[in-house]
C-alpha cells in the first residue's frame, strides 16, 4: 500500500492530515519526532513525503534541499506561508509542488494524487545522466526536447543507457539489440549507430555517442 509520511509539528494537524489520507485509502504516517527527520524518511522511504516549513530545528526548506539530494520520492510542501516568495523558495529547492493551508482535504489529496503518479511513471525510465528514455516507446527526453526513436535505434540507446558510463562492446550490443553475437552482420550495427546519431543531432545531441576504438560505444551524458 502507498505510504505517505506527514511533517508537521502541529499535533492536532498532523493528525488531521493523517486521517485525510487514510480516508483516500492510503496509510499515513506521522513524524512527531524532529531531531533526525531527514534521515528518518531515508530509512522509512515513504512513497511521498508532505513537509512543513516552519519546524523545530531544522527548517522544512532545508529538509527539503537536504531530501532531494538523496531521496527518490517526491516531496509536497503544506505550510501557512502564503507570498510568491515562499513557493518560489520552495520549488527552487527541489519540492514537487506547494500548497497553503488551510487546504480543503480534496485538494490535497488531488496534489497527491498527481504527484504519485507522475513518479510512477518515471520509475520505469531509464536515466543517464541528463537523459531520459521511455523503454516502451523509445521517446528520449532532453532539457525539455523530446524525441521518438526508432525500434532498433531506441534499443541501441538503452543498452548504452543501461551501462552508462561504462564502454559497450559491439558484442554486448548485438546481444541486447539483437538477441545474439552470432550471424549479426557488423555493418547493420554501424548503420543503426549512424541512424542512432542523425536522429539525437536533431535536438542537440549529435556528440552524445562516442566510438573507442577496439573497444566499443560509449555515452557520454555528462559532457552534454
Amino acid at each position: 500500500m502507498i505510504r505517505i509520511a506527514i511533517v508537521e509539528d502541529d499535533i492536532y494537524l498532523r493528525e488531521e492530515l493523517i486521517q485525510t489520507f487514510q480516508r483516500a485509502g492510503y496509510t499515513a504516517l506521522g513524524v512527531s519526532e524532529f531531531g533526525h527527520v531527514e534521515q528518518d524518511l531515508m530509512e522509512e522511504k515513504p512513497d511521498l513525503a508532505v513537509l512543513d516549513v516552519n519546524l523545530p530545528g531544522q527548517s522544512g526548506y532545508e529538509l527539503c534541499k537536504c531530501l532531494k539530494q538523496r531521496a527518490s520520492f517526491p516531496i509536497l510542501i503544506l505550510t501557512a506561508r502564503d507570498t510568491l516568495s515562499d513557493e518560489l523558495t520552495a520549488l527552487g529547492l527541489g519540492a514537487d509542488d506547494f500548497l497553503t493551508k488551510p487546504c480543503h482535504p480534496d485538494r490535497l489529496v488531488a496534489r497527491a494524487e498527481r504527484l504519485l503518479a507522475t513518479y510512477e511513471r518515471m520509475q520505469g525510465l531509464v536515466q543517464a545522466g541528463p537523459l531520459s528514455l521511455d523503454p516502451d516507446t523509445y521517446k528520449l527526453t532532453w532539457q525539455g526536447h523530446y524525441l521518438v526513436l526508432a525500434e532498433t535505434e531506441g534499443k541501441i540507446l538503452k543498452a548504452l543507457m543501461d551501462r552508462y558510463p561504462s564502454v559497450v562492446s559491439k558484442g554486448q550490443l548485438f546481444s541486447d539489440v539483437w538477441g545474439t553475437q552470432e550471424f549479426v552482420d557488423e555493418n547493420i550495427l554501424q548503420v543503426n549507430m549512424s541512424r542512432l546519431r542523425k536522429s539525437l543531432a536533431g535536438i542537440g545531441l549529435g556528440n552524445a555517442v562516442r566510438n573507442i576504438r577496439g573497444q566499443g560505444y560509449v555515452l557520454e551524458a555528462e559532457s552534454l
